[in-house]
């Protein structure tokens, strides 16, 4: 018997979680402190954010009768933010400039990973705004930037 609605009801003890309640903050790296004002106001435009996934790759081994797998390590995949772009494009400078700080255009001399990366922090908030899950994303920089486009419609 499948259940009854009742029964479905009653197997939450509080509210589901809302995907649209979640912040995401950006702490960006010293070389970029002019877009410090940016960065902040960047944590309320974020309009799409992703929780990161885990993956535990495995190895399959048979020592005897069945084969089995075992675990050998943990693999994250990357994550898409999507931000609302002010008439000022303050958002896109800013990601320019980090993209740019990391590889720079003029010589491709490419910098210390110390010197670009950035813990970024993904909040999810219940009805009563209080943090209900968080994650920290360590080590994290920009590695690709979705083109932009433009039109007259």
């Amino acid at each position: 018997m499948a259940g009854s609605i009742a029964d479905f009801k009653a197997s939450f003890n509080t509210d589901i979680a809302r995907p649209s309640r979640f912040d995401v903050e950006i702490p960006i790296p010293v070389g970029l402190i002019p877009y410090r004002g940016t960065a902040r106001r960047m944590s309320m435009r974020c309009e799409n954010a992703e929780l990161p996934g885990r993956t535990i790759a495995t190895a399959t081994q048979k020592i005897y009768g069945v084969e089995e797998k075992f675990p050998y390590q943990s693999t994250f995949g990357d994550i898409a933010l999507t931000f609302i772009v002010g008439d000022d494009m303050k958002e896109k400078l800013l990601f320019d400039a980090w993209m740019n700080w990391i590889n720079p255009t003029i010589n491709y001399n490419l910098k210390y990973k110390a010197d670009y990366a950035s813990t970024l922090r993904i909040n999810q908030y219940d009805l009563q705004n209080r943090v209900s899950y968080s994650v920290d994303l360590i080590d994290a920089y920009p590695i690709s930037m979705n083109s932009m486009n433009l039109d007259w419609s």
